[in-house]
């Protein structure tokens, strides 16, 4: 029996992780998509699936990539043809210019940007963390986007945590010292900094995966760039104002929506999904049991269950 979100040492994972995923079985292309925000970006893109099924698109958050995946490979790629991203600065994705903003709104317009380059717009849609954020403002820009979103653990809203992360990325040399802190043992900061319900889900793979590509400079900078960026306040503050004004004048979203928070998330506080859902009512509403951040990992078998029962007939 393993305690919850009880995180052992790095030394002690296993090279491959206990439960088996097909996640290197998977097909890899890399896709050149021209941007508006970021100008031509080399996209790593995995697909699983059948070619003729129905595409459906899966957005990863900070810190991870498309492996964060690999659990619902499997259990969903029967039914639709998976598609999975690296996103900008992200995995084995290029980096984008350092004078170009990795702003939640930019990123969200890129993945516009990439759904026309795949010839996947209008497909459904799932968001995990801060790429939950990023699916909705891509959503709000353009409700054509998506014909259906779920949205999971998204760190959507301002709140006391997210301000000071923000302040303290203000004070003199902070980037720099974070930089060194993450190059010093990448693997060891994302074995550190992704948790899990269950944490015996962890494997040296995992952490090379979402280590290796902070090892350099440009990407534990682009990582840097992605926690200053796209959790800036003031876009948090824009876009709640944004759904209250679409809210209180009957708009709603512009899309069927689903929100699934867990009760017992250690990275995004279970109050968010709360405060979401009270400014998009018409939601629908999930909690996550014994759960982490990371549903997709923790209870892939319950989150296929609930994405199936969202998205309907394949």
């Amino acid at each position: 029996m393993h305690r919850p979100f009880h995180q052992g040492r790095l030394e002690d994972l296993p090279e491959r992780p206990r439960l088996a995923h097909r996640y290197f079985d998977a097909q890899t292309e890399t896709v050149v998509v021209p941007s508006a925000p970021f100008g031509p970006v080399a996209t790593h893109v995995v697909s699983y699936g059948p070619p003729d099924a129905p595409p459906l698109l899966l957005v990863h958050g900070l810190m991870t990539t498309s492996y964060s995946w690999r659990y619902l490979f499997e259990r969903l790629g029967d039914r639709y043809r998976l598609v999975a991203p690296d996103l900008p600065g992200c995995g084995r994705s290029a980096i984008p210019p350092a004078d170009r903003p990795l702003s939640a709104v930019a990123l969200g317009t890129f993945i516009g940007e990439l759904q026309q380059a795949l010839g996947i717009a209008g497909c459904a849609t799932a968001g995990n963390s801060l790429g939950g954020l990023l699916c909705m403002h891509t959503a709000l820009r353009d409700p054509a986007s998506f014909a259906r979103l779920a949205v999971i653990h998204a760190p959507a809203l301002l709140d006391a945590r997210l301000g000071g992360l923000h302040v303290g990325l203000r004070l003199p040399g902070a980037k720099a010292i974070l930089e060194r802190v993450v190059r010093r043992d990448p693997l060891r900061w994302a074995h550190r900094n992704v948790h899990y319900y269950d944490e015996s889900l962890k494997s040296l793979e995992e952490a090379r995966e979402y280590g290796d590509p902070l090892a350099g400079a440009a990407g534990a900078r682009a990582f840097i760039r992605w926690l200053d960026d796209a959790l800036e306040p003031g876009e948090l503050r824009t876009f709640e104002r944004v759904l209250r004004r679409r809210r209180d004048s009957n708009a709603g979203f512009p899309l069927p929506l689903l929100l699934a928070y867990s009760r017992e998330d250690a990275t995004v506080p279970p109050k968010m999904g709360e405060r979401l859902h009270a400014l998009i009512p018409g939601a629908e509403f999930h909690w996550i049991e014994r759960s982490s951040h990371f549903v997709q990992v923790d209870r892939p078998a319950a989150l296929a269950e609930l994405l199936g029962g969202f998205l309907g007939p394949a």
